[in-house]
């Protein structure tokens, strides 16, 4: 039994080359128990965003995934390419397959870093203070999420800690979350790739339906990034709003220690669990 999310497996000699990895029993989501939860394959594609070269005087500010049909555990494919090439603005894509299809995407937006001048002037400016987190991760409380006993991303793959709200009282909750786990066998996860891991859980924690009732899963997910993160621990505090037609939207802020880094938005498909 792995410790790790994914385990990397070697390339796919082919134009374009493909990264090779198996997903582990931590990546298992909360929906059906052969398919991973949201933010393991998002982590997994930050990764391949952040290693692609030309980037080393840039900085990713945005990044949308479209999980277009369930990501499965077992093997899975990532491609990563600059679909729009600059010198201050950039445009990544990479892609997620399993088994020959398309699984999930994502579309980042990198751009250059700007001058120590510049950077001093952001700094001193007003609208610049970011507010302290709320509380701590140790002033945080576990609390259990329901499961069948087996090894899920939520459970076992991620440290979360509680400020306010639960996963089963409906409403806005505010969250820690950190890896416990590495996200590839071998590798510590980057601050960037522990955002992306945490990002997803922002409907999760604000449920406004009950678990055992109703699903409520996100087709997608962006993230923009004010800064750059630091650190292993971040937090989320979550709202969802349902509308009349079977879609609803999760917004989360997003922090690191240091205090406010970005924001999450998910939009949410609504529907009512089938009877069994």
């Amino acid at each position: 039994m792995s410790d790790a999310v994914f385990i990397p497996t070697g390339w796919l000699d082919s134009k374009p080359p493909w990264e090779l990895f198996t997903a582990t029993d931590l990546a298992r989501g909360p929906w059906d128990p052969g398919a991973q939860h949201g933010g393991a394959p998002a982590a997994l594609l930050v990764r391949a965003l952040e290693g692609e070269p030309g980037g080393e005087e840039m900085i990713l500010a945005r990044v949308t995934f479209e999980l277009l049909r369930p990501v499965p555990l077992g093997p899975l494919g990532v491609f990563v390419a600059v679909v729009r090439p600059g010198r201050r603005v950039q445009l990544l894509e990479a892609r997620l397959k399993a088994d020959g299809v398309e699984v999930m995407r994502a579309l980042a937006l990198r751009v250059h870093r700007s001058d120590a001048g510049a950077i001093d002037a952001l700094q001193n400016a007003p609208t610049a203070t970011a507010p302290s987190p709320p509380a701590g991760p140790d002033d945080g409380r576990r609390v259990e999420f329901p499961s069948s006993g087996a090894r899920m991303f939520a459970t076992d793959a991620m440290d979360i800690r509680f400020i306010s709200g639960t996963f089963l009282e409906p409403g806005p909750a505010t969250a820690w979350f950190r890896l416990r786990h590495p996200l590839v066998a071998g590798e510590d996860p980057s601050p960037l790739q522990r955002v992306a891991a945490a990002a997803d859980f922002g409907n999760g924690i604000s449920a406004v339906l009950p678990w055992n009732a109703y699903v409520f899963i996100n087709p997608d997910l962006t993230i923009y990034l004010e800064r750059a993160p630091v650190g292993e621990w971040f937090l989320l505090e979550s709202e969802t709003r349902l509308g009349h037609h079977g879609i609803g939207l999760s917004e989360s802020l997003i922090s690191d220690e240091d205090g406010r880094l970005g924001r999450a938005t998910q939009a949410l498909l609504v529907t009512a669990r089938a009877a069994t």
